[in-house]
């Protein structure tokens, strides 16, 4: 994909952007016309005032962004969110706060990161049985702790 379709539907909305050349996801910002704020425990969605058409067989998966997820403890509400190739709403981000203390969101604060994804679509077929493997039986936790 050489292009995403991106449309401001709220004046004032933000681009989502790089910050880097490495990294793998673009931020997007709220847009939003007074400050949230979000209590410990509460998820509040926030808009973004964009909108995007993804290609068929593309996604783009909403990730926290990692200094809001480890130093404030505010993270994607549904912990990955997922737009569909169809979908032609704004994009609404549920942020969730785990922390002890009120967190507040401001009009342009960076609240996630959005990265895109080709899909692959197969076809699912039904089987009787499916190829063994030398994990065999081995359930959650059947390879060791990793440690």
């Amino acid at each position: 994909m050489r292009e995403l379709q991106v449309q401001i539907i709220t004046p004032g909305a933000k681009l989502p952007e790089r910050k880097t050349d490495g990294s793998a996801g673009f931020d997007v910002a709220a847009c939003i016309t007074e400050e949230v704020i979000i209590t410990p425990g509460e998820t509040r969605m926030i808009g973004t005032g964009l909108a995007v058409a993804l290609p068929p067989g593309h996604a783009a998966f909403i990730y926290a962004r990692s200094g809001l997820g480890i130093k404030h403890g505010v993270i994607p509400a549904n912990y990955v969110g997922v737009i569909d190739s169809d979908y032609r709403e704004e994009v609404v981000v549920g942020l969730r706060n785990t922390s002890g203390m009120p967190f507040t969101v401001r009009n342009g604060d960076r609240i996630a990161q959005m990265v895109i994804s080709k899909c692959e679509l197969p076809e699912l077929v039904l089987y009787d049985e499916l190829d063994d493997t030398p994990r065999g039986d081995g359930g959650f936790g059947s390879t060791g702790h990793g440690m």
